[in-house]
């Protein structure tokens, strides 16, 4: 299959808050503004990534699936996770879910979440402990 493109759709009963959510925490920039649909992209990377919001309550949602999004974890990966926290978490008030965590997978890592109560994983790549080594099929981390 060629794709594209990839992005997320979150389904959601707060479209307008959970748009602006995105735009002043994250960098998106809306390309497409309606009352039941928002996309967004962040175009300064060298890859353009995006999200989307819709109303889940909207007729293009099939019936049975107009529920909110549940379950759904967004990873976002930094080159500085430290100072994504002093912005995010004593900056910006966001909640604090999981504080800052050293993992022995290769991550150093905070939680906060949206207005929907969907988590975001803010990210910064470590070396990984010996246990964990032999098990990534590609060194994504460099040695500081």
């Amino acid at each position: 299959m060629l794709v594209n493109g990839f992005y997320p759709v979150i389904l959601t009963e707060k479209l307008e808050k959970t748009a602006n959510f995105y735009e002043m925490n994250f960098g998106f920039k809306p390309v497409f503004k309606s009352d039941w649909y928002v996309s967004l992209k962040m175009n300064e990377n060298t890859v353009p990534y995006e999200l989307a919001i819709i109303d889940s309550t909207h007729e293009t949602i099939p019936s049975n699936y107009r529920k909110v999004v549940q379950g759904l974890i967004l990873n976002f990966e930094v080159d500085n996770v430290d100072d994504e926290y002093k912005r995010l978490i004593h900056s910006e008030k966001l909640p604090i879910i999981q504080d800052m965590k050293d993992e022995d997978f290769g991550q150093r890592h905070f939680i906060t979440s949206d207005p929907n109560g969907i988590l975001i994983d803010v990210i910064q790549i470590i070396p990984p402990g010996e246990t964990y080594r032999s098990q990534f099929n590609e060194k994504i981390w460099s040695e500081k």
